[in-house]
C-alpha cells in the first residue's frame, strides 16, 4: 500500500523493508529505470536513494525540504534530470522547476525530459553567474544545489541571495572531497554549518550514507 509522507507533502511511502520511497508521476514514464507503481488510480515513481541526493536525504530522515505541490524550484546542478524529476512531479502542473547546469552532454540529455514537462524550463549556464541567467529565473520558493565545486557554499548562497524569497528554503548537497581532499569530511561539514548560518537558518542536515559516501544535505531557510 502507498501512503502520504506524514511530514513531506507529495512524497509517498510504499509498503517494504526498508520503505520505499515515490512521486505521483506527472508524467507516466519511467525516467531513469526505476520501477512505476499503479494504486488507486494513480501512477507513481519510485525513488531511488541510492540515485539522488535528496532522495537520499529523505530516506535518512529530513523533517523539511521546503518543495511541495505549487512551488518553484531553482535546481542548480540539474545533470540529466534524475532527482529534478522527482522535483517536477512533487510541485506538480501548478508549480515550477529551473533546471540549471553548464555542461552541454548532460544537459542534451535533461531537454528529453523538459520536452515531457511543462513545468521545467533548461538553463545551460555557470551557477557562478547568477547575473547571466537572472532574466529568465523569477524569485523562487527553494533553491536546490548540487555542485560539486571547491566554492560550492559561495555558489548556493550567492544564488540564495539572488533568487530565493524571504523565508524560503535552500537545500545544499555538500561533497567533502570536492572542496578539499585533505581534510576530514565531518571538519568540512563544520566549516560548512558555521558560514551558512552567518545568513541562513539550519532547519535540518544528514549525513547521506550508505547511498552518498562523504556527503550532508543541509536544509535551511532564509532570514
Amino acid at each position: 500500500m502507498i501512503e502520504p509522507h506524514k511530514q513531506l507533502k507529495g512524497v509517498f511511502f510504499e509498503d517494504g523493508r526498508p520503505p520505499i520511497i515515490a512521486t505521483k508521476a506527472l508524467v507516466n514514464e519511467s525516467v531513469y529505470g526505476e520501477q512505476l507503481v499503479e494504486e488507486g488510480g494513480n501512477i507513481y515513481r519510485e525513488w531511488d536513494p541510492f540515485k539522488s541526493k535528496l532522495g537520499a536525504g529523505i530516506v535518512k530522515g529530513l523533517s523539511q525540504i521546503g518543495i511541495k505541490p505549487g512551488s518553484k524550484v531553482l535546481y542548480l546542478g540539474c545533470a540529466s534530470g534524475t532527482t529534478v524529476s522527482h522535483v517536477s512531479d512533487l510541485v506538480g502542473e501548478e508549480g515550477f522547476v529551473y533546471g540549471l547546469d553548464f555542461a552541454p552532454r548532460v544537459m542534451r540529455d535533461f531537454m528529453f525530459l523538459v520536452e515531457k514537462r511543462k513545468n521545467m524550463l533548461p538553463i545551460m549556464e555557470d551557477a557562478n553567474h547568477p547575473e547571466r541567467y537572472k532574466e529568465f529565473v523569477e524569485d523562487v520558493d527553494v533553491v536546490f544545489q548540487d555542485v560539486a565545486q571547491k566554492n560550492q557554499v559561495e555558489i548556493f548562497l550567492k544564488n540564495c541571495d539572488e533568487f530565493l524569497k524571504s523565508g524560503g528554503f535552500g537545500l545544499l548537497a555538500v561533497k567533502s572531497r570536492s572542496m578539499d581532499v585533505t581534510k576530514r569530511p565531518d571538519d568540512i561539514f563544520r566549516m560548512v554549518q558555521i558560514e551558512l548560518m552567518k545568513k541562513m537558518v539550519i532547519v535540518d542536515q544528514r549525513k547521506l550514507d550508505p547511498f552518498e559516501k562523504d556527503h550532508i544535505l543541509f536544509v535551511v531557510k532564509k532570514k
